[in-house]
């Protein structure tokens, strides 16, 4: 499925072919994703419903969640009912995340970089240096 001249298959690599959006993926990458269907039965629903649910969230439709979400439940895959279900459970937060412009992004990055600064940091400076390392980063 992969020639010598592309990396091999990884499932990182499968995961993002299939979320990548549709006019980024190349000729190449359009025939591995058709070999994996052909060659996988059950993928080619796996992966049909993973790229609805990347458009959906990616163009905000919240309308057809409901619909994804019964289409998910109703599938033959176990991990998508399950992931469906576990959507379900906290419906209200899904459809907002769905719904809504706004993202706690910048925010998790602020955070993340402040963890990085204090692990760098560990063991080789007492509390003023370190907090005059994190006053510096921000």
């Amino acid at each position: 499925m992969s020639s010598s001249s592309h990396r091999p298959l990884t499932p990182s690599r499968v995961t993002a072919l299939v979320l990548r959006r549709p006019e980024l993926i190349q000729p190449h990458e359009r025939e591995i994703i058709a070999q994996l269907q052909i060659a996988h039965s059950d993928l080619k629903s796996v992966i049909e419903l993973a790229q609805q649910f990347a458009s959906l969230v990616r163009q905000r439709l919240s309308e057809q969640l409901d619909a994804w979400l019964n289409t998910a439940k109703n599938s033959s895959v176990s991990l998508l009912r399950s992931f469906a279900v576990s959507l379900e459970s906290d419906y209200d937060a899904v459809k907002a995340g769905v719904t809504m412009s706004v993202s706690n992004g910048p925010v998790e990055g602020h955070i993340n970089r402040l963890k990085v600064l204090k692990r760098q940091m560990y063991g080789r400076a007492k509390i003023d240096l370190l907090e005059r390392r994190f006053l510096l980063a921000i």
